[in-house]
């Protein structure tokens, strides 16, 4: 995915942010190199790369002279310039992490809370952020994303059932986290979250157009496209758990029957009376179809398999695929496989939703700049606040 600098309107802040986000990709990298990847002048570039010095968001080396003259100084991030945190709000309990600027998870913290009200789910989550920011003192913490069921916004199908948050209907997120923790808030859906995880430290580095399927109580997915979330209309693309794919099947909460995630995600695995092996085998058929219906309407390098299933069980899933279905990705000059396990694993949502609160720095989209308008204008988006 290209960068490239803008001298349009609120051009400052996002050339700001593709330089820190060279960086952090790249680096280290030379001035000259980062002017040419992302199409502005050194002096340009200089400018940016002195006040994140001075701000400590990046650091400067200087390799050890070969021949006359001294090399040039080159940058990367600096890990422990700032740190954000993450929360992963589901119907089983609260993660939390601390972050580093390079993606690192530094602090964890896990909270067993079933189907948490609100007042007590903020309630532990101040607890969990003073609890974790309190064992390193004086760090720098940008901003708090958290990220929980989706959909919103949809009366029959948000806040309903076992996979999502019953009861958190009309819930003011952002504000209520930001008031628990002292700290900007910004929330995502959990697939969303898990597909930017992905992206920013996973196989986002090497691909760019990719769907991410989210196993986590329910199944959703996210389909990046030039490393940036497809959101839909109202930011409620990729609820494909929602599919109804047998027809006459299981009601879902939703007021449909057959919907996917009725058979495939972890709630479908807890009411499985046998082992995973079995499971995997009787819902085969539905998952292959599933696969196919993915890459017949996104047309994706790879799909990636990801979320909060553990590790052992996402590769018993992704075999269960073979033989794969044709499809329009069912090329002979591939280069990728069809289907590919996440690397992020359940950090990934974690580092999703922090990526949200440092969306601002390091993760640069002109849909930012175009929001940004559009808020002065008092036209605001509503759902949540995304970090590409």
């Amino acid at each position: 995915m290209a960068l490239r600098g803008t001298n349009q309107e609120f051009g400052r802040p996002y050339n700001r942010r593709i330089v820190l986000e060279s960086i952090r990709r790249f680096g280290p990298i030379a001035r000259g190199d980062i002017a040419r990847h992302v199409g502005l002048t050194v002096q340009t570039v200089s400018t940016i790369v002195r006040e994140l010095e001075e701000q400590g968001y990046i650091l400067s080396v200087r390799e050890e002279p070969k021949g006359r003259g001294l090399p040039p100084a080159r940058l990367r991030i600096n890990p422990d310039g700032g740190y954000a945190v993450g929360i992963h709000l589901t119907p089983l309990g609260i993660d939390a992490a601390l972050i580093n600027l390079s993606g690192d998870v530094v602090e964890g913290a896990h909270r067993s809370a079933p189907n948490a009200a609100p007042d007590d789910a903020f309630e532990a989550i101040g607890a969990m952020v003073a609890e974790m920011t309190g064992r390193r003192p004086g760090s720098r913490v940008i901003g708090i994303g958290m990220a929980l069921p989706g959909p919103f916004g949809v009366e029959p199908m948000s806040f309903v059932g076992p996979t999502t948050m019953v009861g958190w209907r009309d819930v003011l997120l952002r504000e209520r986290l930001s008031a628990a923790t002292g700290l900007p808030a910004f929330f995502e859906n959990d697939m969303a979250a898990a597909a930017m995880g992905e992206r920013l430290y996973g196989f986002g580095a090497k691909h760019s157009e990719y769907y991410y399927l989210y196993f986590g109580v329910g199944l959703g997915g996210a389909m990046l496209h030039d490393g940036s979330v497809l959101r839909g209309a109202w930011g409620n693309a990729g609820e494909i758990g929602h599919i109804p794919v047998v027809p006459g099947g299981e009601p879902c909460p939703c007021g449909n029957r057959g919907c996917l995630e009725r058979y495939i995600s972890l709630d479908a695995r807890s009411r499985w009376s046998g082992d995973d092996a079995g499971w995997v085998a009787e819902v085969a058929p539905v998952f292959r179809n599933a696969i196919a219906i993915i890459e017949n309407l996104f047309d994706p390098e790879t799909i990636v398999l990801g979320g909060l299933a553990s590790p052992g069980l996402l590769e018993r899933l992704a075999a269960s695929l073979e033989p794969l279905l044709n499809s329009v990705s069912a090329r002979k000059d591939r280069t990728t496989p069809r289907i590919l396990l996440a690397q992020g694993g359940q950090h990934a949502v974690l580092r999703g939703a922090a990526a949200l609160a440092v969306a601002g720095v390091l993760s640069p989209r002109f849909g930012q700049i175009f929001t940004a308008k559009r808020q002065r204008d008092g036209d605001l988006l509503k759902g949540g606040d995304i970090a590409a």
